[in-house]
This record gives structure tokens, C-alpha cells and sequence, in this order.
């Protein structure tokens, strides 16, 4: 998934502080408000009820961050108006542990105002992590935008029945099969990582996707002992591959 930029995590982080500073204003009426009776009650002095109001305040802006990221998917509600999310360097969603890492890092980005460590971390590391990101092992990365497909029904013309419909050419691996001794040699992992290439490979620079898929044809190779067949591209290997990889995992369902 292509990397968040430091513009989207300014803008998400902006919304965020919009929702989070008017909550530590209601934190802060709320403590001003009991402030005096618990004073009262178990004789604290001016020094401890500040600590208090600021370790408050820590567990708020904390805590916000942590809560949301952890179990939202990743998300804040600003990260969710900028369209980021933070994950794991692996691909998989983000949990509790790496949230709370990250977060508690964030209060050495911070320093010596508004993200100016955290800001230079991002611009001179590669995947453009601040140090929260680099201690937790995550990225912020763009959410895909996914677009709505168009209901053919309600597109139709009345001179629809007219026209002798178009029959979708075959797709290109169809047309080709891969030996079965060779295929039995790979596993359902190896169909995970040809999966996991076709989800993402659209996303991909056309150099990235090309060399991504040369290397994965040269393990199948390695390990199975197949070949593209004659006039087959290397990705069209890869499809006839794992088309193949389904068909024998369904047999042995």
C-alpha cells in the first residue's frame, strides 16, 4: 500500500487535536469543578492536584491515540478523514502493543515543539517514519479508494435488446496448463504469496511490479520445476500457476 505523506498525517493529526483539545477542556472543567472538595477531603496540596490534572491529561492524549488506533483499525477519527492508516511493516493490521509503542514515543516526536523531531524523522527516513513508527515496526499508509461498481441494470437503454451482446475475451491463462507433477510440488503458502501479489500488484510502479514478479516466478521455478510455456508473459505464469493451486485446493476440501 503506498506510504501516507507528512501532508495527509498533518491533516489527520489536526482533526485529531480538534476533537482532543475540547475534551481536555471538558477534562479540566470537571477536575476545577471536584477540585476543591477532594482538596478538602484528602488534604492535597496545590503541587499534587496539578500533577494529577497533568497525568490526566497524559492518559487522555494518550490513551486516544492508542484506544483508536488499536481497536479501529488503525485509524483515528483524523487519519480516517485524511484516508491513512498505520499498520505493521508485515501488511497486517496494527494491535495494542504496537499502538501503545508508538504512542508513547510520540511525547519524544513532540519535542521541542509541535512534532519537530517526529517531522524530521519522517522526511529523512525511506518509509517515512517518525520515531514511534520506527520503535513499533509500523507505517502509515493511504487507504485504497475503492469505487463503486456501476449497476449495469439501471444504465440500460430501451435499444439495449438491439445490440447482439459482447462476449468477454478469455483471460490469457486460460488458455495455457502447467504439468500436475509440478504443481503438487508447491504448497497453499505458495498460493498465499501469488494471491497476495495479484491483490497488490496494481498499486505497484510498473518496475517494482515487473521485478516483484520475475522474482517470485524464479522461486516457483526453483521449487517446482516448471516453465512458462511458450508465448506466456511471466504474470501470466504466475495466473495459470495459481489457477492451478485453487483447482487442487478445492479437490482436496
Amino acid at each position: 500500500m503506498p506510504i501516507a505523506g507528512i501532508g495527509s498525517r498533518f491533516i489527520a493529526l489536526l482533526v485529531d487535536y480538534l476533537i482532543w483539545i475540547p475534551g481536555i477542556l471538558i477534562v479540566g472543567r470537571v477536575f476545577a469543578y471536584f477540585l476543591p472538595s477532594l482538596s478538602a477531603f484528602n488534604k492535597l496540596s496545590e503541587q499534587w492536584a496539578f500533577a494529577i490534572y497533568l497525568f490526566l491529561i497524559f492518559l487522555f492524549n494518550w490513551g486516544y491515540f492508542t484506544i483508536f488506533e488499536a481497536f479501529w483499525n488503525g485509524r483515528t477519527p483524523g487519519k480516517r478523514v485524511a484516508r491513512i492508516r498505520v499498520i505493521e511493516r508485515s501488511g497486517r493490521p496494527i494491535g495494542l502493543f504496537e499502538s501503545m509503542a508508538r504512542n508513547f514515543i510520540r511525547y519524544v516526536d513532540q519535542i521541542p515543539f509541535f512534532y519537530a523531531v517526529g517531522a524530521i524523522a519522517i522526511f529523512v527516513t525511506k518509509d517515512h517514519q517518525r520515531l514511534g513508527d520506527l520503535a513499533a515496526g509500523t507505517l502509515v499508509v493511504r487507504d485504497r479508494i475503492e469505487e463503486a461498481p456501476v449497476n449495469s441494470e439501471n444504465t440500460r437503454t430501451f435499444t439495449a435488446n438491439i445490440f447482439t451482446p459482447t462476449v468477454a475475451a478469455p483471460e490469457p491463462h486460460a488458455a495455457f496448463t502447467l504439468p500436475d507433477h509440478g504443481v503438487a510440488k508447491l504448497s497453499s503458502a505458495d498460493l498465499q504469496v501469488l494471491e497476495g501479489f495479484f491483490a497488490r500488484r496494481l498499486d505497484m510502479p510498473l518496475e517494482t511490479r515487473e521485478a516483484l514478479a520475475q522474482r517470485i516466478a524464479s522461486a516457483i521455478q526453483a521449487k517446482s520445476g516448471l516453465e512458462p510455456p511458450p508465448g506466456a508473459s511471466v504474470e501470466t505464469f504466475l495466473e495459470i500457476t495459481a489457477r492451478q493451486l485453487r483447482d487442487v485446493a478445492r479437490m482436496q476440501r
